[in-house]
């Protein structure tokens, strides 16, 4: 079975979770090959394993280099294996209640490669990964190298997914939108947001901006904001450092938006300053969708 019957397979099998994001109306899978609403909306299955579910045109300054070098990080070293481990620890520990199959979103999840560390490490529990994002081509290479989970090019902003069908949300480093995540989660379900903190990646910011106002970062308003749609359970802080090797410094300098507009002699110069070790300052916001009678939170 190739990757796009076996992705059409496992989404129809969770097909109640989808809603057509043009006409929200519920959905079904034809013959292995779309996913179509009541009112015939259909969106096919790629060749890789994937469904392309926009209504728009949507722009991202993602490239396929820089999803090869995020995917080298992520899954060749170590360096975020400890926010990995605490977002599975978070997960295990709020699903104990839940008997039946647990759906969890990576909204914003690029090609898939964090979400893939977590669901590697979820061995005898019952966990179905769905992975959405605007960039097709971080979702190509998402369904080309994991084929366990559900992947979608989407809009945050009005995801194909149906309501209150995700018990978790993640959204690591990315956008989000509350609002649409409000909506597919699940009553008293959980969203987990990860946000650098001021000392993320350090080495590489000092490099870059040591003589601007770039050098340090906040991240007030995001917690208030969120705080503003959830339920604030907790805010976990997870900081560490790590060696790094010449070559896992060239894929991070590749990977970062940080270096985003920095020109090519910049990024050598940065590459060839002897970086050995960086900064990995997190904190994981965990926000529990909590409903009144009226449906609001």
């Amino acid at each position: 079975m190739n990757n796009k019957e076996k992705s059409a397979e496992l989404v129809n099998k969770y097909v109640h979770v989808f809603s057509c994001p043009i006409c929200k109306s519920p959905m079904e899978v034809t013959h292995l090959k779309s996913i179509v609403c009541l009112n015939n909306h259909t969106f096919d299955f790629a060749k890789q394993g994937y469904v392309n579910m926009t209504t728009r045109s949507l722009n991202s300054h993602y490239d396929k280099e820089l999803f090869e070098a995020r995917q080298k990080v992520i899954m060749e070293s170590n360096l975020f294996a400890p926010l990995h481990k605490k977002i599975l620890e978070i997960i295990i520990e709020n699903m104990d209640a839940l008997k039946d199959e647990i759906m969890i979103l990576d909204a914003g999840c690029g090609e898939g490669s964090h979400f893939q560390r977590i669901l590697d490490d979820c061995e005898n529990v019952r966990i179905t990964g769905i992975g959405l994002d605007i960039s097709k081509e971080g979702i190509r290479m998402a369904a080309s190298n994991y084929n366990e989970s559900i992947w979608l090019v989407g809009d945050l902003a009005n995801s194909p997914l149906a309501n209150q069908s995700c018990n978790f949300i993640l959204n690591i480093l990315s956008p989000a939108n509350y609002k649409d995540f409000k909506r597919i989660l699940v009553p008293n379900g959980l969203v987990m947001k990860v946000v650098p903190q001021s000392n993320y990646l350090k080495e590489l910011r000092v490099a870059l901006f040591n003589r601007t106002d770039k050098k340090s970062y906040k991240n007030d308003e995001t917690v208030s904001l969120f705080n503003r749609h959830f339920y604030l359970l907790d805010i976990l802080k997870l900081s560490y450092n790590r060696e790094i090797t010449q070559t896992e410094l060239i894929h991070l300098v590749q990977m970062s938006p940080l270096t985003w507009n920095t020109s090519k002699n910049d990024m050598s110069r940065i590459i060839n300053q002897g970086i050995s070790e960086v900064t990995v300052d997190l904190d994981i916001l965990i926000g529990i969708n909590k409903q009144t009678k009226g449906g609001k939170q």
